[in-house]
C-alpha cells in the first residue's frame, strides 16, 4: 500500500477510523469491478413470491400479537435522505428567474415535464399539506396570485427565510394534513410504530438514522409532539438516533485508477451508501425489527392495509423462525434423520436446491444443514410491478453456484447482456422496502450481521468533485448485498401499502389525501 498512500494519508484515515487495507480494497473494486449479479429468473407468484391465503391470516396475526405483547418488536427507519430531489423541477424554475408563468405554461403545453410540474404545483397549491404555512410565510397578496408572483412563491417554498423545504431532510417535510395540522413522515413513522411495535407495557422502540446536522431538528420535533402522540397511542416512545459513521466512507478513485485527491492534495472519502447502515442496525441489538423507507407513509385514514400487512409479514417471519429454531434444536443432537427433515424444510421454504450435501457423511451433513439454517432471517413485502424505478425480487446465481432469492437493483445487472436484460424486464414484482427481520439466533444471541454480507456486491458510479470526474463506490446495499446471505422470503402485499414520495407532486396522489367520506 506504500505506493497508494502517504504518511499524511494514513494519519487522516486513522482519524476517520478507516483501515488502510479497506481503503486499498476500495481502489481494487473501483479499478476492477466485481462481476455483475447473475439473474437466473424473476421471483414470481409460486416461484419465490408467496401469497398469504386469507384463512392463514388469523394464525399469523396471533404470532404477531404474542411477540408484540412480549416486547420483541422494534422499528428501524433510514431517514438521512435530503428532500432536494423532491423539488428539482421547482428549483429549476426558481433558477430560471427570467421565465414568467406564461413561459412555463407554454413549455408545459409542448411536453416539458419539469414545466408541467411547475404548472401543476401552482394550480393545485392550496391542496398541498404545507399550503397554510406557505400562505403565512408569503402573505395573502403573493399566495392569492401565485402566477403573478411565481419567483417569490418558489423562493419561499424552497429557501430560507421561507419554509426552506428543499434544504430539509425528507423526513421533516410536511406530507399529510391531520386534525392537529400538517404531519411529517417522521411523525407518521412514530404513529405507525405505536400501532405495530408497542409492547404490552407501552414501550415503543423506534430508531432513525439521520444526517448529523439534522439530528437536533428531529429531536426538537419529537419533543413538540411526543406528549400528544403518546397519549393518543397509549405508547411510551423510546426514540433513538444514529448517524452514518465516517469509518464506513469509501475512497474515491480518479479516472487514472489512482486515489482521488482534492486540490489541497487530500484523499476524498464519500459516504458509503445505505449499506453502510448495517452497523447501525447491528448496534441496536434488536430482536424482531421492522424496516421501511422514510417516505413510504400514508395518512391515518389510509393506514389500515399497511398495519394489517405489517402484522402478517411479522407473523410469517415468526412462524418460520419458530420452525427453524426447532430444527436447530433437533440438529444439535446430531441426528441424521433431523438433517433430512431440516434439508427438506430448507429447500421447500428458502429454495436452496443445492445438492452439495447429498454425498457428505452423516455427521458432516448435519453440520452443513445447520449452517444453512442458522442465519439471520428476513421477510420482505413485495408489490406487483407498477413501473416504479427501483429493485425487485429475483433468483440469483451466486459466485459459489448457489441459487438464492435476492433483492436486485438495475445497477447490479449487466444490461448490455441481452439475456440478462430480458430477465430484468420480465420481473413481475417491485421492492417497496417493507421488511421484517429476525436478528437473534435460537439461543437469543444477536447475529454478527457482518458475517452475512456479500462484500463484492458493490455499486460503482461516475461522479465529480470540483468539476473533475471520479469513480465512487457504494457498499453493498442494506437490503441487497448487505443481506445477501440471509435466509429470505418474499411475500406479496397489496399496492395500497406502497405510497412513496419522490416528487412534491406525489403528495397530490389519492393515497396521500384523507380518505373520502
Amino acid at each position: 500500500m506504500s505506493d497508494l498512500f502517504t504518511a499524511a494519508d494514513l494519519a487522516s484515515m486513522a482519524r476517520l477510523g478507516i483501515d488502510p487495507a479497506e481503503a486499498a480494497r476500495h481502489v481494487a473494486f473501483l479499478t476492477h469491478p466485481p462481476a455483475a449479479a447473475r439473474l437466473e429468473r424473476p421471483c414470481t407468484r409460486g416461484d419465490g413470491v408467496e401469497r398469504m391465503a386469507e384463512e392463514h391470516h388469523r394464525d399469523l396475526l396471533g404470532l404477531f400479537e404474542e411477540a408484540e405483547k412480549a416486547g420483541r418488536l422494534s422499528k428501524f427507519v433510514p431517514a438521512s435522505g435530503a428532500a432536494s430531489r423532491m423539488f428539482q423541477s421547482l428549483r429549476k424554475a426558481l433558477d430560471d428567474s427570467g421565465a414568467t408563468w406564461f413561459d412555463w405554461n407554454d413549455r408545459a403545453s409542448k411536453g416539458d415535464h419539469a414545466a408541467s410540474e411547475v404548472v401543476r404545483f401552482v394550480e393545485e397549491l392550496e391542496s398541498l399539506p404545507f399550503a397554510a404555512e406557505l400562505r403565512e410565510a408569503v402573505g395573502e397578496e403573493v399566495f392569492g396570485d401565485p402566477r403573478g408572483h411565481l419567483s417569490e412563491l418558489l423562493a419561499a417554498t424552497l429557501l430560507l427565510p421561507g419554509l426552506g423545504l428543499a434544504g430539509r431532510p425528507k423526513g421533516l417535510v410536511p406530507f399529510h394534513l391531520e386534525e392537529e395540522g400538517s404531519r411529517t413522515p417522521f411523525e407518521e413513522h412514530l404513529v405507525e410504530a405505536g400501532l405495530t411495535v408497542r409492547a404490552e407495557s407501552g414501550r415503543t422502540p423506534v430508531h432513525f438514522t439521520v444526517a448529523e446536522e439534522a439530528r437536533g431538528d428531529f429531536e426538537a420535533l419529537l419533543e413538540r409532539h411526543r406528549s400528544l402522540l403518546e397519549k393518543r397511542l397509549h405508547a411510551r416512545f423510546e426514540v433513538t438516533f444514529s448517524v452514518q459513521e465516517r469509518s464506513s466512507d469509501t475512497l474515491a478513485v480518479g479516472l487514472d485508477g489512482r486515489p482521488f485527491r482534492t486540490v489541497e492534495g487530500d484523499l476524498l472519502f464519500r459516504p458509503g451508501g445505505h449499506g453502510a447502515l448495517l452497523g447501525n442496525l447491528a448496534a441496536l441489538g434488536g430482536d424482531i425489527v421492522f424496516v421501511k423507507n422514510i417516505d413510504n407513509v400514508v395518512p391515518d385514514a389510509r393506514k389500515g392495509p399497511t398495519l394489517l400487512w405489517k402484522r402478517i409479514l411479522a407473523g410469517r417471519l415468526l412462524e418460520v423462525e419458530r420452525r427453524v429454531h426447532h430444527l436447530v434444536s433437533l440438529l444439535s443432537g446430531g441426528d441424521p434423520a433431523a438433517a433430512d427433515e431440516a434439508l427438506s424444510y430448507l429447500r421447500e421454504t428458502f429454495g436452496d436446491a443445492t445438492a452439495e450435501s447429498d454425498d457428505l457423511p452423516p455427521d458432516e451433513r448435519v453440520v452443513w444443514v445447520r449452517a444453512r439454517l442458522e442465519r439471520p432471517l428476513r421477510v420482505c413485502g413485495v408489490v406487483r410491478n407498477q413501473g416504479e424505478p427501483g429493485g425487485g425480487p429475483f433468483w440469483v446465481r451466486g459466485r459459489d453456484g448457489r441459487l438464492s432469492r435476492q433483492i436486485v437493483e438495475s445497477a447490479e445487472v449487466d444490461l448490455a447482456d441481452p439475456a440478462q436484460k430480458a430477465l430484468w424486464a420480465a420481473g413481475t414484482h417491485f421492492n417497496p422496502v417493507d421488511l421484517v427481520l429476525s436478528l437473534r439466533d435460537a439461543s437469543g444471541r444477536p447475529w454478527d450481521l457482518s458475517r452475512f454480507v456479500d462484500e463484492e456486491a458493490v455499486f460503482v458510479s461516475k461522479k465529480s468533485h470540483g468539476g473533475v470526474a471520479l469513480l465512487a463506490l457504494e457498499r453493498p446495499g442494506l437490503w441487497n448485498g448487505a443481506m445477501a446471505f440471509w435466509n429470505t422470503l418474499f411475500v406479496e402485499v397489496p399496492i395500497e401499502t406502497f405510497a412513496p414520495v419522490k416528487s412534491v407532486l406525489d403528495l397530490l396522489r389519492p393515497e396521500h389525501r384523507p380518505a373520502p367520506e
